[in-house]
């Protein structure tokens, strides 16, 4: 089989889009699937083209047996409205020009935003191939949520009406959680047409392993109990929240912030401001070096505002950390809750209540017992979201559409 991706994340890019596009591709590659990824340069999420790439109309390379072909796009940071859409629509563009260019028995376009899926479907009706859509993310419902839309109804309105063309159009649509899933079938589009293909982790990349010494010396992290999170620094994410919450935790307790976005300057504005000595902040790592920075934490924050729409997603994150042996401290509601609770893989504290976070974290740092039987229960956790076995059931799912 032939399988054309379309995604505007792909590695170099270490983001959970790019990571899992690239994981389930080469796990295609090895089961005798020819895979053609068009992207755009690499450049998420600062906005600035990687070193040893150019911003061209068309630049190809093999990454481990996937031909990938790199598209022109117009590159924003990930901070502002109308930019980014610029930058979403010109992916859209170039990348359905360069589809038909590529003979393939199946498009395959990722949101989470979904011009990329609108490339698909185009690609799809002039190609004359079936196309699959790809959810990720509830968007436009999720850019609402961080408030990226405010004042822009009518926007907001439009592109829920493409959504929703988008997934009546696809000959099957692949999301990554059973929320997504629900939500989706209750706005009309049939159940037996949606599949769920989870998020997981690479077991081969990560899994437990001692704490660099040498990092640990380098960062001054010996002695301390260090909550890292690695990630994007975005709207999301209210890291804010964690930073305001830094002055009151135990004297040991120390936060290792590991990333870039749209928030990066506010909380090195706040860690300046308020003197913050248990904050530390750094760039992007390459991916090789991620488990690496995971190994001299302790536990794992994954947080996320408080909203509604986020009671939907399961981030990626989770299972990355699990699988390292690191403790989750969860603020998350709905279905991430569920599967932390249900492993007894952390604690999990309400969003952005500061009195429930600073007591769960009381709890993993004071209590070894407690601590020792989540970091025990990760590996189960972890074992159950295998990206190898999740791979190959979304390719079963693909295989289903083309014969």
């Amino acid at each position: 089989m032939r399988l054309l991706f379309l995604t505007d994340n792909f590695p170099p890019e270490v983001n959970a889009p790019a990571t899992r596009t690239f994981e389930h591709c080469l796990e295609w590659v090895r089961q005798g699937v020819s895979v053609t990824v068009i992207t755009c340069a690499p450049n998420f999420p600062q906005g600035k083209v990687y070193p040893g790439y150019r911003n061209r109309l068309w630049q190809e390379e093999e990454m481990e047996g996937i031909r990938v072909i790199r598209v022109w796009s117009y590159i924003a940071p990930n901070a502002g409205f109308y930019r980014r859409v610029i930058d979403f629509v010109s992916f859209c563009g170039c990348a359905f020009v360069a589809s038909l260019f590529v003979r393939t028995d199946l498009i395959v376009a990722t949101s989470p935003q979904f011009f990329t899926a609108v490339a698909g479907y185009l690609a799809s009706v002039c190609k004359r191939k079936p196309w699959v859509m790809e959810v990720r993310d509830l968007w436009p419902i999720s850019i609402k949520a961080v408030g990226a839309v405010s004042g822009k109804a009518r926007v907001l309105s439009r592109l829920e009406h493409l959504e929703l063309f988008l997934y009546r159009s696809a000959r099957k649509v692949i999301v990554v959680t059973h929320s997504f899933k629900k939500n989706i079938a209750e706005r009309g589009i049939p159940p037996e047409k949606i599949t769920v293909v989870t998020n997981g982790v690479h077991l081969e990349q990560f899994r437990a392993r001692p704490q660099d010494a040498a990092l640990v010396e380098k960062l001054g992290l010996s002695g301390k109990f260090v909550v890292g999170y690695l990630g994007t620094f975005g709207l999301a994410h209210k890291l804010v929240f964690i930073l305001r919450c830094a002055p009151k935790v135990a004297a040991n307790v120390h936060f290792l912030l590991v990333g870039d976005g749209a928030k990066r300057q506010q909380l090195e504005g706040l860690v300046a401001k308020h003197q913050l000595t248990n904050v530390t902040i750094l760039p992007v790592v390459p991916k090789a070096e991620v488990a690496r920075y995971l190994s001299v934490i302790d536990v794992a924050l994954v947080n996320l505002r408080k909203s509604r729409t986020f009671r939907t997603v399961i981030p990626s994150k989770i299972f990355e950390n699990a699988a390292m042996g690191k403790p989750i401290l969860l603020g998350v509601q709905g279905e991430s809750q569920a599967i932390i609770e249900r492993y007894g893989a952390g604690r999990c504290f309400r969003p952005e209540d500061e009195v429930d976070f600073l007591r769960q974290l009381r709890k993993l740092s004071e209590d070894p017992v407690l601590y020792a039987r989540c970091q025990a229960n990760c590996a189960a956790l972890a074992a159950a979201y295998d990206r190898k076995t999740l791979a190959l059931e979304m390719l079963g799912a693909l295989r289903e559409v083309v014969t």
